[in-house]
């Protein structure tokens, strides 16, 4: 019988697992996905890295070595992730070439502390690139404004890069005019086009968790029927805005020329509020040309017993211009809402990095 994640693939929709652990990689469960819950690619962060870390003695033999290496922490920390990326990398290598090269992918985040900095990132992106040497692979770089300019390079220069942390529709616009520009400037330096790919992880559950705080806080029956809307209709939005781009004469020039689309990719997908159902951002997200990245209890909860009816996104762009405004209309403020986001998340992903490093080197020194 054919399972939801088999349908909302054949709906379109790439079943990507936002979670990675050596131990998932020895133990064949990141190929028993693949084979039993159509999986076909993977997210990482420091968050993930960390609890992997935590929970297993899987990295044991590594962080013994490194010890007595006497490495610094952050060298440690790209030798541990670098590995396990790898080892991803290489279990979906056959579904990367099984699917012309577009999914079967795996992404590695940029020290989220260079956020604000676009040279450090475009130097992080690069040694990432090189460190892991595979082409299925994606850098995560921020969708801060001064990543904007670093995705544009590191694509100019046939870097794969999945843009993270979008949470507006003005910002994942000038995402797509970044990915743009970065290939035809990868053209420009002489790149065949048709090997460079990129997600956009516009960002969805955390909008709801944001607009609902407000709407608590007003407390009218108005509000309280708003609640758990705003996310669901900021993304539906933000793929009216992609097919808008992606039907310009611009887009049609490096279609041309043999590239294809940077996917919008749905990312925090795991509710935050038990009283929503738990695969709404799933269910309520179909749509052709989109990567859904879930974690581990939203995909099985997915397979269990997610209603997929096809696409849930075209069509309901009048509603959900109408649920955004019926929310400012109650005085709360999009662009403050998601420029409270991105910092949110940008010092989220910033501590938990840090966090990371702290693992590492309680790792490091009881082995020293």
């Amino acid at each position: 019988m054919t399972n939801p994640l088999q349908t909302l693939s054949a709906e379109g929709v790439a079943v990507w697992l936002d979670d990675i652990s050596r131990e998932r990689l020895r133990s064949g469960n990141l190929q028993k996905l693949i084979s039993e819950r159509s999986l076909v690619g993977v997210t990482s962060n420091p968050t993930i890295f960390d609890k992997a870390l935590k929970e297993s003695d899987a990295y044991d033999d590594q962080l013994r070595d490194l010890a007595r290496r006497k490495v610094s922490v952050d060298e440690a920390v790209r030798a541990i992730t670098g590995y396990d990326i790898r080892w991803a990398a290489d279990i979906l290598r056959p579904t990367y070439e099984s699917t012309g090269r577009i999914d079967g992918r795996v992404s590695l985040e940029v020290d989220p502390r260079m956020a604000r900095d676009t040279e450090r990132t475009v130097a992080e992106a690069r040694a990432l690139w090189w460190l892991v040497d595979r082409p299925n692979v994606f850098i995560k770089i921020p969708a801060t404004p001064e990543g904007l300019p670093a995705i544009t390079r590191a694509l100019a220069e046939g870097v794969n890069v999945n843009v993270t942390l979008i949470f507006s529709l003005d910002r994942y616009r000038g995402v797509m005019d970044a990915f743009m520009a970065g290939l035809e400037q990868a053209r420009e330096n002489g790149h065949d086009v048709s090997r460079i790919q990129s997600v956009a992880s516009f960002f969805v559950s955390r909008v709801d968790a944001e607009v609902d705080k407000r709407l608590e806080k007003i407390g009218t029956d108005e509000a309280e029927a708003l609640k758990g809307r705003a996310a669901i209709a900021n993304a539906r939005l933000a793929y009216e805005a992609y097919e808008e781009a992606f039907a310009s004469d611009r887009w049609k020039a490096l279609a041309t020329a043999g590239a294809t689309p940077q996917r919008p990719l749905w990312a925090s997908t795991g509710v935050k509020d038990p009283a929503y159902d738990d695969t709404r951002y799933v269910d309520q997200l179909v749509a052709p040309g989109t990567v859904n990245t879930m974690p581990e209890g939203t995909l099985e909860a997915t397979a269990d017993h997610a209603d997929i009816t096809g696409d849930t996104v075209r069509g309901n762009y009048e509603q959900a211009r109408a649920d955004l405004a019926a929310v400012q209309a109650l005085g709360i403020d999009y662009d403050d809402v998601t420029s409270t986001l991105e910092d949110e998340g940008v010092d989220k992903f910033a501590k938990s990095w840090e966090g990371l490093l702290g693992r590492v080197l309680e790792e490091l020194d009881r082995r020293t």
